[in-house]
């Protein structure tokens, strides 16, 4: 708590705050007469010094002209007598507990402490440089708006309150991490979520006792359902109109501080492979690019263990002349195929690392000239065939047309097991991979919701598949979907 003393305030302040060279102390007099010791204590770097100075020092001494702030002279006191007359600053709170104090320190806000009062005034001038608002660069669109999330929470909750303009859109702030108190916003619309999934939400972010949280994937991974799958059972996205869309579908929108990502639960393998861009095209285009992508998935992660599984051990399912070919293609090569495809599937994967972690033009040119060169390179050489070159190009490519980066890693990982599986059993240990990958998928849930759903079965009768392997009309999507559990399940009025 709070003393009376000024002095020894500030002293408790300075012991906190010791070595912190950032946290500033503007120690000013209020009154005429009868003098007032008053100190505004901020952090350098978290506020916005013209709002201290026009709208606090200034403010205050515009109000003592001719005045004399004494506390006998007023009817209340002090302090609420200056919040309400003297400052013209926004948002103005009292507070009178010291960790309390110390924590709006530490967020960017400014404490307002005057002597011989136990409590304080918390001023919100919070003004840290932030990134301008930009296009999202993980999820572009041809059609559709062009704002992205920033690193700023209040930003970030402002896009979602331009798009449901709701007063059942609620906003709840919590803060999670010992040390970082990272401030986390959970939204949904009251009368649509689910109470059961909103519960679990809380429940499992209320359960987090960490240092700090620097990221959203730290929140996803903490909460997430099973921590071992390679697979996401939460979607985060950039796009606010994503986020938007996601809360009217009844689910639940996560958004952490210093991160543009924003989280989405519950997941399922069907809202994975879509995007916003979906719902801006025509549907014909769209249920074509849809069916698209899981022939792309398929391809993706099955494309080099067929090859394997086909050349080492099925060559009478490929017609005899491209059998003819692939033995000519193959002839000076020294290694299996199951050897061959592995060089060129690493040698894939550092160029893709490589390009990844280096931005920029250098970056696109690293991935561009790399795979040309080493490609070109391993045929000459003869330690690839031109087939392989072919195969592993198309998988690479099919994994950047899953909208999930997630999933898609995911699948990468899937893919070297099946690799293994074909160089042993051939077809046989392809299907014996698939047997384990749909067992494992089927038993994965995101928050109480089957990770597999509809395709599983939810949502099946109630028309859910409209929106799933291809997209109906809009005027078609009248209902919201059946595996957010939704209290009002109609979203569209009947035509």
């Amino acid at each position: 708590m709070l003393s009376k003393d000024l002095n020894r305030n500030i002293e408790t302040l300075k012991t906190i705050f010791k070595d912190c060279d950032d946290i500033v102390y503007r120690f000013i007099e209020i009154g005429d007469t009868n003098k007032v010791q008053a100190c505004l204590v901020y952090t350098d770097g978290l506020i916005n010094k013209d709002v201290i100075s026009e709208f606090v020092i200034y403010a205050l001494f515009i109000a003592n002209e001719g005045g004399d702030f004494n506390l006998s002279k007023f009817k209340s006191n002090l302090l609420d007598t200056i919040s309400k007359e003297a400052m013209t600053i926004a948002e103005v709170k009292e507070e009178e507990n010291m960790d309390k104090i110390v924590d709006n320190i530490l967020i960017g806000e400014t404490m307002f402490l005057v002597d011989k009062i136990d409590k304080a005034l918390t001023l919100s001038t919070r003004g840290w440089p932030t990134r301008i608002v930009g296009e999202p660069e993980t999820e572009t669109v041809v059609r559709g708006p062009r704002d992205g999330f920033t690193e700023t929470l209040k930003f970030n909750t402002t896009f979602i309150r331009r798009r449901i303009r709701d007063p059942r859109l609620k906003i709840k702030n919590i803060q999670i991490g010992r040390r970082s108190k990272t401030d986390v916003a959970i939204m949904y619309i009251e009368d649509i979520v689910n109470d059961d999934l909103l519960k679990e939400v809380k429940k499992r972010l209320d359960k987090i006792d960490i240092d700090g949280i620097l990221d959203s994937s730290m929140l996803e991974h903490l909460i997430e359902d099973n921590y071992l799958s390679p697979f996401p059972q939460i979607e985060n996205t950039e796009r606010p109109d994503t986020a938007a869309a996601a809360i009217y579908e009844g689910r639940v929108v996560i958004a952490v501080d210093n991160t543009p990502f924003v989280l989405m639960v519950p997941a399922t393998l069907g809202t994975l492979l879509q995007t916003a861009e979906d719902y801006y095209s025509r549907w014909t285009i769209a249920s074509m690019i849809r069916l698209l992508r899981i022939l792309c998935a398929f391809l993706s992660t099955l494309a080099p263990a067929l090859y394997i599984a086909i050349t080492s051990f099925h060559p009478g399912l490929i017609p005899t002349r491209l059998t003819y070919y692939l033995a000519a293609s193959r002839i000076n090569v020294p290694f299996p195929a199951v050897v061959e495809a592995f060089l060129m599937e690493i040698t894939i994967e550092i160029i893709r690392e490589a390009g990844t972690r280096i931005s920029g033009p250098i970056g696109t040119t690293i991935g561009l000239v790399g795979g040309l060169v080493i490609g070109q390179a391993a045929v000459e050489a003869g330690i690839v065939s031109p087939l392989m070159i072919i195969i592993v190009a198309i998988t690479a490519i099919s994994a950047f047309v899953l909208p999930s980066y997630e999933l898609a890693s995911g699948l990468r990982f899937w893919r070297f097991i099946f690799m293994v599986l074909a160089a042993i059993l051939g077809l046989y240990g392809i299907m014996l991979g698939a047997i384990i990958l749909s067992s494992h998928l089927v038993r994965l849930n995101s928050f109480g919701v089957p990770f597999t759903s509809p395709y599983s079965g939810l949502g099946i009768e109630e028309g859910d598949l409209k929106d799933t392997l291809v997209k109906a009309p809009i005027q078609k999507l009248q209902l919201r979907p059946e595996f957010t559990f939704p209290k009002n399940r109609r979203r569209m009025k009947k035509r």
